[in-house]
């Protein structure tokens, strides 16, 4: 028996399309939506708190594509020191029907990919449609993706970005600004990144919660993703909103890390207070943006089936151009 590995130069040669990462994406959410899905709470590992890391392990099943997965992947803050992104990822996938290990995949750039398709796909269905400003703190590896994806949906008119380390911060304006043919603005704090856009992202990596997005610059119409591991935003948050929806309930109302977790404990964040899941919006089962004066708030924690829909395509595109590499399994 074999079972196929497939390595981070073979899914860079294979080229992935903006819209063959979110069709997959969007794909997952259908299926989710639709409750053909089975999806387990990410747990954690943090094997020394001095390390400034932990693991995330993430499961799930989707029936549609008959594939079952996991995904391992360590997020560790302090990688930029030794020049390693600061998540790295695995996930195996499998088949359901039988428990046979099918493909061992790089799951770093698919993390990001997934990250960026669902904060696209959240505004796609939340966000004005003709929302032209965009505001992103922080630019770690899922912020490529978050502009580049969202840009391919709104085509903004501007883009400003705001970062911890001015010298990523400004490589990171200078490589959107190549790759997406327009200026993208390096601002020097979050507030001139923030006020007035129509689109707020904050995909920070704080150590320890320090407020970066005042709820006071939330006008109607401002469509918010705060997705942080620790806190950069106010209690208040989630009280000026006119819709909240997340990704999934079960991921969001447990665990240790994440931007709303005081939201969630002080009950401001519940399964009353939510609107919905994005699954159910991309399935017809609840209803998106209804106005342009809404406030509405995406927070998303990150699925195993956003990653196992990615890297079910990436496996079928693996065998299609004759890459990855075969290993003996028994």
């Amino acid at each position: 028996m074999d079972i196929m590995f497939i390595n981070g130069p073979d899914i860079e040669k294979m080229q992935l399309t903006n819209q063959e990462i979110l069709d997959a994406v969007e794909g997952s959410l259908l299926a989710q939506g639709n409750r053909q899905v089975v999806i387990e709470p990410r747990v954690h590992l943090i094997p020394n708190p001095e390390f400034h890391g932990h693991f995330n392990v993430l499961r799930g099943y989707i029936e549609p594509l008959n594939v079952a997965g996991v995904k391992v992947v360590g997020d560790y803050v302090y990688n930029y020191k030794l020049g390693l992104p600061s998540e790295l990822a695995l996930i195996n996938l499998y088949d359901p029907r039988t428990g046979a290990p099918l493909a061992i995949v790089d799951a770093t750039e698919i993390t990001n990919m997934r990250t960026g398709a669902l904060t696209a796909i959240g505004a796609k269905h939340l966000a004005r449609k003709n929302s032209k400003v965009l505001g992103h703190l922080g630019s770690r590896g899922t912020a490529w993706w978050n502009v580049v994806l969202l840009d391919q949906i709104f085509d903004f008119e501007e883009i400003r970005v705001n970062s911890r380390r001015p010298e990523s911060m400004s490589d990171f304006a200078a490589r959107l600004s190549k790759h997406l043919g327009k200026p993208v603005k390096a601002v020097s704090t979050s507030e001139e990144c923030l006020k007035g856009a129509d689109i707020m992202v904050e995909a920070t990596r704080l150590i320890e919660p320090e407020v970066l997005l005042k709820t006071e610059w939330i006008t109607p119409g401002t469509f918010v993703v705060p997705y942080g591991t620790i806190s950069a935003v106010e209690l208040s948050l989630t009280d000026v909103m006119d819709k909240m929806v997340v990704d999934d309930w079960g991921q969001c109302k447990g665990g240790l890390f994440g931007s709303l977790r005081r939201h969630v404990d002080s009950g401001r964040l519940s399964e009353e207070t939510i609107h919905g899941e994005l699954g159910e919006i991309v399935a017809g089962k609840k209803t998106g943006r209804e106005s342009d004066q809404e406030r509405i708030l995406f927070w998303h924690r990150g699925l195993s089936l956003n990653d196992i829909a990615l890297g079910n395509l990436i496996f079928e595109k693996a065998k299609k151009l004759d890459l990855g590499t075969k290993l003996r399994y028994r």
